[in-house]
């Protein structure tokens, strides 16, 4: 079959990996459209360090082909968007309703792909940019069949990551003001999170002008190419200030730009050594600078209310869609995204 291929020089179209069938509490999916994440690049790119060879891609969407022992909430035919959380389902914090915090689903690579018989990796428990992936059952969630596949396989990250992060981490209220710095995949669906959250200015910022139309289009009541012109929108600052760049000058400031009682909300993916600084008398009003992994997200509930507020007309997931592309036309995905050309560029099988 078809796949996505990094050996830790160069990525690859192959048409000869295999998967295996899938194990108790797994499912077999055949991925019908998987988003092309800044993510996936930045383990080309050596930002996110993954041992090779591995099967990129982890943002997707498919037909279920087969269930393995015990897996009973979906069956061969359902449609499912893919997360990337592989939670155990049974430590403390996934008890608690914080399924990002199990220790489980984090760096613990498997190899459930092979190619010319050796065994290559799956990134971030998903795989997407195959044609058949296997995941634990818990990452496989039903969606309605009216959702196009092209949109429902962006819910699995950049929605989950961006809307999450407003509603789940961020908890913005309605009336708030709200700061998004950088209007990529994730930053719209920050800006479309607050704008369902409520929030009464959601001012975007982003050196590109052309990305203006997309950020006012998913919620964004202004458009700056620089944040030096925040004060001047709400001289007293903002009450969320979300940086989805991943530049540790730009993190200083999304704190600098907080009021009182504000919280600065890291979702950009530096380099793992990158060191931010700030003021530190800057944070005795009580203002809070949070990590946020995956949007804080619980999937199987997350997943299921995002396809319905889709469903509703709230939720924009065809208007992400930038660009499809047959999977074959991998680099070209590539330099589109690396340009910044599309929101959101989907592979397709």
């Amino acid at each position: 079959m078809r796949g996505v291929v990094f050996d830790g020089k160069q990525v690859q179209v192959v048409d000869d990996l295999d998967v295996r069938e899938p194990g108790a509490g797994e499912v077999l999916v055949a991925v019908s459209a998987a988003g092309l994440c800044h993510s996936d690049l930045s383990v080309v790119d050596g930002t996110i360090p993954f041992p090779v060879p591995v099967v990129l891609g982890h943002e997707g969407a498919g037909v279920v082909e087969a269930v393995g022992v015990g897996v009973t909430h979906v069956a061969p035919g359902d449609h499912v968007a893919l997360s990337t959380l592989a939670n155990c389902g049974a430590c403390a914090d996934c008890d608690r309703g914080r399924p990002t915090m199990c220790r489980k689903a984090i760096g613990r690579p498997q190899k459930p792909f092979t190619r010319g018989g050796q065994a290559v990796y799956q990134f971030a428990c998903n795989s997407a940019f195959a044609e058949r992936t296997v995941v634990k059952a818990v990452q496989a969630v039903r969606i309605p069949k009216d959702i196009p596949l092209t949109s429902a396989a962006l819910i699995g990250c950049g929605v989950l990551t961006g809307v999450g992060a407003v509603l789940n981490r961020a908890r913005v209220d309605r009336g708030d003001t709200v700061l998004v710095i950088g209007t990529g995949g994730i930053g719209l669906n920050v800006i479309q999170g607050a704008r369902i959250a409520g929030a009464l200015r959601i001012v975007a910022v982003d050196a590109n002008p052309a990305k203006e139309e997309a950020a006012r289009q998913f919620g964004a009541t202004d458009f700056l190419t620089s944040a030096e012109g925040v004060k001047d929108l709400l001289p007293t600052g903002v009450d969320h200030a979300f940086e989805c760049v991943g530049r540790v000058e730009l993190v200083r400031q999304a704190v600098d730009l907080l009021d009182r009682h504000g919280q600065a909300v890291l979702l950009g993916m530096p380099a793992p050594t990158a060191e931010a600084s700030f003021a530190v008398a800057s944070m005795f009003l009580d203002k809070s600078i949070l990590g946020c992994r995956y949007g804080s997200s619980r999937p199987q509930h997350d997943i299921a209310l995002y396809a319905e507020l889709y469903r509703q007309g709230s939720l924009l997931l065809d208007e992400l869609v930038t660009e499809t592309y047959p999977v074959e036309d991998f680099e070209k995905a590539r330099a589109d995204a690396e340009a910044g050309r599309v929101a959101r560029g989907v592979l397709t099988f």
